[in-house]
C-alpha cells in the first residue's frame, strides 16, 4: 500500500458520502483512507459502512481536539508510505491518485500540493465562492495553481508528503495557518516541495456568506501568526487585502468630502471582476455573485490581517490559544 489518505471530519456525514463515493471510483487502488471523526455529534459511521467493501477504510473516532491533532492522529495510524490530506468537503477526480503516482515517478517531491476547481454539480453560489478563492484578481490565485504570486506552499485541502517528512517534522501544530507553518518547516528541513497542477480536487466550500467571511477573516489573522514565527514568510501579496480595505475607506471618504469622481476606481475594479468571472464561468448570474464573494474575501481577509496586526504586532499579544482554535473549527 503506497498512499494513506487522511481526512479529519466533524459533523459532516453528507460531505463524507460524496468524498467516499469519489474515492471508490479511483483508477489507482493502492491506497487506504484514514478517516478521523473529531468528536462529532453527527458521525458518518453509516456512510463508512456502505463503502468498506469497495476500498480500505481505517475509521477512527476520538474526542474533539481540533483539526491539527486530528490529522496527526490520522498519521499515527496510517500504514502507507506517502500521506495525502483532503478536507471533508472535497470531491476527488477518479484519476487523481494515478496522476499523483505518475508525477512522483517523473518529478519526485517530498511534499506536494495541488489546486482546486469547481465541480459541475456545484451551486451558483459555490462557484462564485470558488472564483473568489482562486482568482488572481482577489489574490487567491495561488489556490488556483498560479505560483507567480508567492512561493508555493501546499494547503491541507490538497496536500501530500512522505512518511519521512512526518517523522522529521512531527506533523501539524495547533495554530492558525497550521498547513502553511508545516510547509515552511518542511522546506527549512531540506525537503523538496512541488506544485502538481494536474492533481486537482473539487472543493465544495461553505456557501453561507457569514461563515465564508469568518473563514477568510481567520486566514488574515493566521498570516500575522506566521509572520511572528517566520518574519521572512510575509510577502507583498499577503498585505494587498489590508491595503484594499484601507484604500476603500479612503475612497469613500474622498467621495463624500472631495469628489464622487473617485468612485470610478472601485467601479472599474468591479467591472474587471465581473467580466473575468463571466469569462471563466460563462454565467452572468455567477459573475454577479462573484462580486459579492470577492468583496467578502478581500474585506474579510484584510480586516482579519489588520486587527491581528494591531493586536499582535503593535500591542505585542501572543498567538491564539488552543481553545480559540477549537471554537473556530466547530
Amino acid at each position: 500500500m503506497f498512499f494513506s489518505l487522511i481526512v479529519p471530519i466533524y459533523n459532516r456525514p453528507d460531505e463524507a458520502r460524496e468524498l467516499l463515493e469519489s474515492l471508490s471510483a479511483q483508477t489507482c487502488t493502492d491506497f487506504e483512507l484514514v478517516l478521523v471523526e473529531d468528536g462529532s455529534t453527527r458521525p458518518c459511521a453509516d456512510e463508512v459502512e456502505k463503502y468498506r467493501t469497495k476500498f480500505r477504510i481505517n475509521y477512527l473516532v476520538k474526542e474533539n481536539s481540533g483539526r491539527s491533532d486530528t490529522r496527526n492522529t490520522g498519521m499515527k495510524n496510517a500504514g502507507g508510505d506517502y500521506f495525502i490530506f483532503f478536507d471533508s468537503d472535497c470531491i476527488i477526480p477518479p484519476d487523481y491518485l494515478e496522476t499523483v503516482k505518475k508525477m512522483l515517478a517523473d518529478d519526485y517531491a517530498d511534499c506536494f500540493g495541488g489546486p482546486d476547481r469547481e465541480h459541475p454539480s456545484f451551486t451558483m453560489m459555490q462557484k462564485a465562492v470558488n472564483y473568489a478563492m482562486t482568482s488572481f484578481w482577489t489574490t487567491g490565485g495561488i489556490r488556483g495553481g498560479k505560483v507567480n504570486m508567492e512561493k508555493f506552499k501546499p494547503r491541507t485541502f490538497n496536500m501530500g508528503f512522505s512518511r519521512a517528512v512526518y517523522e522529521t517534522t512531527g506533523g501539524f501544530k495547533d495554530m492558525y495557518g497550521e498547513d502553511i507553518d508545516l510547509s515552511i518547516r518542511i522546506s527549512k528541513a531540506g525537503f523538496t516541495t512541488r506544485l502538481y497542477r494536474d492533481a486537482y480536487v473539487y472543493h465544495r466550500r461553505r456557501v453561507d456568506l457569514r461563515r465564508f467571511y469568518k473563514q477568510v477573516h481567520i486566514f488574515g489573522q493566521a498570516r500575522i501568526n506566521l509572520y511572528k514565527l517566520y518574519p521572512d514568510s510575509l510577502k507583498p501579496v499577503h498585505v494587498l487585502p489590508a491595503l484594499f480595505v484601507i484604500g476603500s475607506v479612503l475612497i469613500l471618504l474622498s467621495a463624500v468630502f472631495v469628489s464622487t469622481r473617485i468612485l470610478v476606481l472601485p467601479a472599474g475594479y468591479l467591472f474587471l471582476l465581473f467580466f473575468d468571472s463571466l469569462a471563466k464561468t460563462k454565467n452572468p448570474r455567477i459573475a454577479g455573485l462573484s462580486l459579492i464573494t470577492s468583496l467578502i474575501q478581500l474585506f474579510g481577509y484584510g480586516i482579519g490581517f489588520i486587527t491581528s496586526f494591531v493586536r499582535k504586532i503593535i500591542f505585542g499579544k501572543g498567538l491564539e490559544d488552543t481553545e480559540t482554535i477549537k471554537k473556530i473549527y466547530k
